[in-house]
């Protein structure tokens, strides 16, 4: 199920849904329903999230490695320590521009546009400073971004009621956020799939149009064919009809 999934998730967005159809439809003729289910509801990524996808499946370790360095910022943050907050946050820095090459490289995608580069690198960072998006790795469907929250809350000041409620307004804001992508990717997906499906469609028009065409000819030589045997029994006819009658003159 896991290499199925890994399978998945390193295509190219362009073939996920065809992919998906199939390994879902294997899953279920070995009698695999839990898996089949699975695979089924399996988010098409974004071109950004593949490219992240395909870098954590292809070096296991990455994974690894953002969420150490997360965890040493935190603690360099918790501590107050400025000078360790310097060197970590420059390690950042260097990790994800060497990380977001390596990616772009893996993927063939050297002249990835700029919005595409920005959603990587912010994966990247936010995969430093959350560990649920860490966890993600691999099975992302869409890019992830780091507000700036997520260092330091160990050592802030005791929260006011105002900071509460200012909190509580973030997290009521960054659900809805997160709601709307996740039905703006769900339509994004249906999207997709009913432009796959116009596609074929007008693949199969157009095949049954030429077929029609090709048929409309056969039928046009076919009735000429027909209508010159039978001119032709019509005069070979007339010629017997003819015979006939010099014949009967002879006599």
């Amino acid at each position: 199920m896991v290499d199925e999934l890994d399978e998945l998730y390193r295509v190219k967005p362009d073939g996920f849904t065809a992919l998906r159809a199939k390994l879902a439809a294997e899953a279920k003729q070995r009698g695999d329903a839990a898996a089949a289910k699975r695979i089924s509801a399996a988010r098409k990524p974004t071109m950004a999230a593949w490219v992240v996808n395909r870098l954590a499946l292809q070096h296991k370790e990455i994974r690894s490695r953002l969420s150490e360095l997360g965890d040493q910022l935190r603690d360099a943050h918790a501590a107050m320590d400025g000078q360790r907050i310097r060197g970590l946050s420059a390690e950042q820095h260097h990790l994800v521009g060497e990380l977001a090459r390596t990616a772009f490289r893996a993927a063939g995608l050297e002249n990835a546009s700029e919005a595409v580069r920005a959603d990587v690198t912010g994966t990247l960072q936010a995969a430093i400073a959350d560990p649920e998006v860490a966890a993600k790795l691999g099975r992302l469907s869409k890019a992830e971004s780091w507000s700036g929250f997520g260092f330091g809350e160990a050592a802030a000041a005791e929260p006011t009621p105002e900071d509460g409620t200012t909190r509580r307004q973030v997290d009521e804001l960054r659900a809805a956020l997160a709601a709307a992508e996740n039905a703006k990717a769900e339509a994004d997906d249906a999207l997709t799939e009913r432009r796959d499906e116009l596609s074929a469609a007008r693949m199969r028009r157009d095949e049954a149009r030429t077929k029609l065409r090709a048929a409309e000819r056969d039928l046009s030589a076919a009735e000429k064919a027909y209508d010159r045997a039978q001119q032709a029994s019509r005069d070979a006819a007339e010629s017997v009809r003819e015979a006939k009658a010099q014949l009967r003159a002879q006599r």
